[in-house]
């Protein structure tokens, strides 16, 4: 499966779950994940790699940076990842 086809059934399956998915584009931070997740006063940003995609350095950065700052962020690479983030309340 494509990445950009993930994505998409990666945001259906949080819509489902009561989560609003912003896709981040283009952002004046280079490695800033790809999706902002908000639900009930929480927040996430996911970096949505297939099982073969390759984390750059600095998207590894950003995602250590951001969970420094209490921001739950991660690389999910399967739907099953998002079914885990989902049912434990994030």
């Amino acid at each position: 499966m494509r990445e950009a086809e993930l994505q998409k059934k990666i945001v259906d399956r949080l819509n489902r779950h009561g989560w609003s998915c912003i896709k981040l584009i283009q952002t004046n931070m280079n490695g800033i994940p790809d999706l902002l997740c908000i639900r009930k006063g929480k927040v996430m940003f996911l970096e949505v790699k297939t099982e073969k995609g390759v984390v750059a350095p600095l998207q590894e950065k950003r995602i250590a940076d951001l969970n420094k700052h209490g921001i739950f962020s991660r690389v999910v690479r399967s739907l099953e990842d998002i079914d885990i983030y989902c049912y434990k309340g994030i």
